[in-house]
C-alpha cells in the first residue's frame, strides 16, 4: 500500500487504478525515485485482474513539470531512457489509460499526458512543451505523439513557436478530449475510466490493441477483415452470453 509520503499514490476503486504523482514541492518532476515508484505501481496494477482502467494525475499545483533540470545537464542516453520510462511504462500498458491533467504539464510531463490513451484537462491546466525554450531538443517521442494527436500545425505552434495552452485551448486544438471545471476533473476522469473498467477486461485489452493496429489501415475492407477475428472470439466468451441474456431479460420485462 502507498502512504501519503510516497512519491506515487495508488488508489483502486470501481475497477479504476488512480496513479497520483506526489512530489508537489518539486512540481512532480520525473526523478529516478519517482519513476521507480511509477513502474512499481504499474506492475501491481497490471497484475490485478480487478483493475480495468488507469487514471494518471498529479498532486496540485502541477500535473508534472517534466524531468529534473539538474539531472538533464549530466544526462546520457541511458539516463534519459531511465527518465523516459516514467511515461513509456504507462504508454505501453495494455489497459486503457486516461490522463487527468490538473495543472502544468511541461516537457516530459506533457509526454506523460500524451502517452495516455485519453486526456481530460482542468481549465487551469497548462500544456507547455518548453524544450526549445530551455535549449534542448524534444525527446521521448514528443513530436511524434503530439503530431499524431493534434496535427503538424499545432505541433509547430507549441514546440517551435512556444505556444503554451490552457485546458480550454487544448480541447479546441484536439490535444485533449475534454476540458472540465477544475473541481470536476477527478470525478469526471474517474467516471469515464469506470465505464471502461465495467466492460470485460480481456475484451477491453483486445479492443485497445485493435484500435492501435488501425493506424496503418487505409481501406475500409481491410479494417472489416482485421476486426472480424477478435469479434468472433468475443462472441464465444462467457461474458457475451451473460450480457446478452441480461439484455434479453431487460427487454422482456418492459413488454
Amino acid at each position: 500500500m502507498t502512504t501519503n509520503d510516497s512519491l506515487v499514490l495508488l488508489d483502486i476503486a470501481d475497477g479504476v487504478a488512480t496513479i497520483t504523482l506526489n512530489n508537489p514541492g518539486e512540481r512532480n518532476t520525473l526523478t529516478a525515485p519517482l519513476v521507480a515508484e511509477i513502474i512499481s505501481a504499474m506492475d501491481r496494477i497490471e497484475n490485478d485482474n480487478n483493475v480495468g482502467a488507469i487514471v494518471v494525475t498529479g498532486t496540485a499545483p502541477a500535473f508534472c513539470a517534466g524531468a529534473n533540470l539538474g539531472n538533464l545537464q549530466q544526462s546520457s542516453a541511458e539516463s534519459l531512457g531511465n527518465i523516459y520510462e516514467g511515461f513509456l511504462r504507462i504508454a505501453r500498458s495494455p489497459l486503457p489509460t486516461l490522463a487527468a491533467v490538473n495543472g502544468a504539464a511541461v516537457g516530459a510531463g506533457m509526454n506523460l499526458a500524451l502517452g495516455c490513451d485519453v486526456r481530460i484537462a482542468a481549465r487551469r491546466a497548462k500544456f507547455d512543451t518548453r524544450f526549445l525554450q530551455i535549449g534542448i531538443h524534444p525527446g521521448g517521442g514528443h513530436t511524434w505523439m503530439l503530431r499524431r494527436i493534434a496535427g503538424p500545425q499545432t505541433t509547430m505552434a507549441t514546440v517551435i513557436f512556444g505556444e503554451v495552452v490552457d485546458g480550454a485551448e487544448a480541447e479546441r486544438l484536439g490535444i485533449v478530449h475534454r476540458c472540465v471545471d477544475d473541481d470536476q476533473l477527478q470525478s469526471v476522469a474517474h467516471a469515464m475510466a469506470a465505464r471502461a473498467a465495467s466492460a470485460p477486461r480481456e475484451l477491453v485489452i483486445e479492443t485497445k490493441k485493435t484500435i492501435q493496429a488501425m493506424a496503418d489501415v487505409s481501406e475500409h475492407v481491410v479494417a472489416v477483415e482485421r476486426e472480424l477475428t477478435p469479434q468472433l472470439w468475443s462472441t464465444r466468451q462467457p461474458w457475451f452470453a451473460e450480457r446478452i441474456a441480461a439484455l434479453q431479460n431487460q427487454i422482456s420485462s418492459k413488454k
